[in-house]
């Protein structure tokens, strides 16, 4: 009697990589990748629209003030005779550079300011969280209309001052992070070895926070859009001949009062979706952050 056959051992297959599994639960939201596309094309027709579509968005034309939608203008003119669809790219310009530089800026320090905070800990953090917490009770709004009001802002001034009114809440989640990374086994075990401060700060600490800062940023990006509308719709952004979409709301609102609707609509649809789109965006990295909703 022959002995039975062993069978066959199938060759073990490779496991995926974090990012592969992240990616995969990203890629199930459909929501997430509704807003990915969306915010690709609001970024094409604001960067690349105005190399197709140019108008005149310096000087001020009063003979095509107030002209409805046709075929002189897709989206009509405004009250200075500027065409609203041009009008519309370069302000989604200023909108997406300060929005998305602000937040990073932002996003820096408060990972900074927080990982230096939790990893030292006892009197250091005391000191540190203590300012956060007193600047956190100064409405930000409130706060960046104070500085915005003392300087006529330019682009830059506009990003460091959001910038510096968003880290706050940046610092703290990072610092709650740090407080849990630097009792783990690899920190102590560099610190064995004679590693310094700076090193755990840098290599272990906030590396290892990636995940929380990424979806942080996001929603920074976001938050940061609706501070620069805020600012400009209550007359205190961008300079003309400059505007963001803010200041075009800013600009049609007194014109929709008589009859000249399609002056504000537009830059309000965009505004609404770049905000909901990038929300989306940042609820499916937190899912895809989060290992225990990966597959495995």
């Amino acid at each position: 009697m022959t002995a039975a056959a062993e069978p066959a051992t199938l060759p073990s297959a490779k496991p995926r990589s974090l990012f592969a599994r992240g990616l995969e639960v990203f890629a199930e939201n459909k929501l997430a990748m509704a807003g990915a596309v969306i915010l690709v094309v609001i970024a094409a027709f604001c960067f690349i629209g105005p190399l197709v579509y140019r108008t005149d968005q310096v000087h001020v034309n009063l003979a095509s003030e107030d002209l409805p939608p046709g075929p002189g203008g897709p989206l009509g003119t405004d009250a200075s005779g500027y065409d609203i669809l041009g009008r519309l790219m370069m302000a989604g310009q200023t909108s997406l550079e300060v929005g998305l530089a602000a937040a990073v800026l932002a996003t820096v320090v408060g990972t900074l300011w927080g990982a230096v905070s939790g990893y030292f800990g006892g009197i250091t953090d005391s000191v540190m969280m203590r300012l956060v917490d007193a600047m956190l009770s100064i409405p930000t709004l409130f706060l960046a209309l104070v500085v915005v009001s003392m300087f006529a802002p330019t682009k830059g001034e506009l990003i460091l001052v959001i910038a510096l009114t968003s880290w706050l809440t940046t610092s703290r989640l990072i610092r709650g992070e740090a407080l849990s990374l630097r009792v783990r086994d690899y920190v102590q075990a560099m610190r064995v070895m004679g590693g310094g401060s700076v090193r755990a700060v840098f290599r272990h600490i906030a590396p290892n926070a990636i995940g929380t800062i990424i979806v942080n940023a996001t929603f920074q990006v976001a938050d940061a859009i609706m501070l620069v509308v805020a600012l400009s719709y209550l007359g205190l952004g961008i300079r003309p001949p400059q505007t963001d979409w803010g200041g075009m709301l800013n600009q049609g609102l007194s014109s929709v009062y008589d009859g000249y609707w399609w002056q504000i609509f537009p830059a309000g649809i965009a505004i609404i979706l770049v905000i909901i789109s990038i929300n989306f965006i940042g609820d499916a990295l937190r899912d895809a952050f989060e290992v225990r909703l990966q597959r495995h």
